[in-house]
């Protein structure tokens, strides 16, 4: 969808566009190529708006938006916007640049203040005007509150899985899980022999006096590094 472009003016192309891209885990980064490359189609988009100059920063890929702790590529864009190099930010959706309240009003205040302009999927949003400014800030409330809809999903279904007793978080050494969901001992017979030594020895020397050597003197040390 082409938005009404008369909110972009002079003073916003004469300086770059920065389109912003993201994706929350490393798993959306193997997987969902087709949400990457709309994002990445931004910058074509940014020039069908008269923009001339257009950067990328994609160094969030695979990071949540729920902080920008971590995420290096969101601090050099509010940077960026707050030495008033940019002159507008492009994200398929808002969620996008922030999911937290904090991080996205804090880059709605420096938007106003260097009258940078937001653009997503849906419109042009210029942060100086008080209808735009609101309705941004309505989003970023439900990308905030999203986060904790998804959050909230995810606990309910580890104790859904935890009351019937098939909640595994990670098994001990020497155990994996079949392809039928059995728990089974490694097949690896190294692995298995291994850990075999270690139960045999502790039932040799467990009456051992505090202190003593697990292993007698003279004896090959068994070598676990594999397991």
């Amino acid at each position: 969808m082409m938005p009404n472009t008369e909110k972009i003016a002079p003073q916003h192309l004469a300086r770059p566009a920065v389109v912003y891209v993201r994706q929350s885990t490393v798993g959306q980064v193997r997987h969902h190529h087709e949400s990457r490359r709309r994002q990445y189609d931004l910058a074509a988009r940014a020039k069908q708006l008269g923009w001339r100059e257009v950067s990328v920063i994609d160094e969030d890929l695979g990071r949540s938006g729920a902080s920008s702790v971590a995420r290096t590529g969101f601090q050099h864009l509010v940077a960026e916007v707050g030495l008033g190099h940019i002159g507008a930010i492009l994200a398929i959706e808002v969620s996008r640049l922030a999911r937290n309240n904090r991080d996205w009003y804090q880059l709605l205040d420096l938007c106003g203040l260097m009258d940078t302009l937001i653009i997503d999927d849906e419109g042009i949003y210029n942060t100086r005007h008080p209808n735009d400014r609101l309705l941004l800030g309505l989003k970023g409330t439900m990308s905030e509150a999203e986060l904790g809809w998804i959050r909230q999903r995810a606990q309910q279904g580890l104790l859904s899985k935890a009351r019937r007793g098939e909640l595994i978080l990670g098994l001990p050494i020497g155990y994996v899980k079949g392809s039928d969901g059995r728990i089974e001992k490694h097949p690896d017979s190294r692995v298995r022999e291994a850990l075999e030594l270690v139960f045999r020895k502790f039932g040799e020397f467990r009456q051992r006096a505090p202190g003593a050597a697990l292993v007698p003197a003279g004896k090959t040390r068994a070598t676990l590094a594999g397991v």
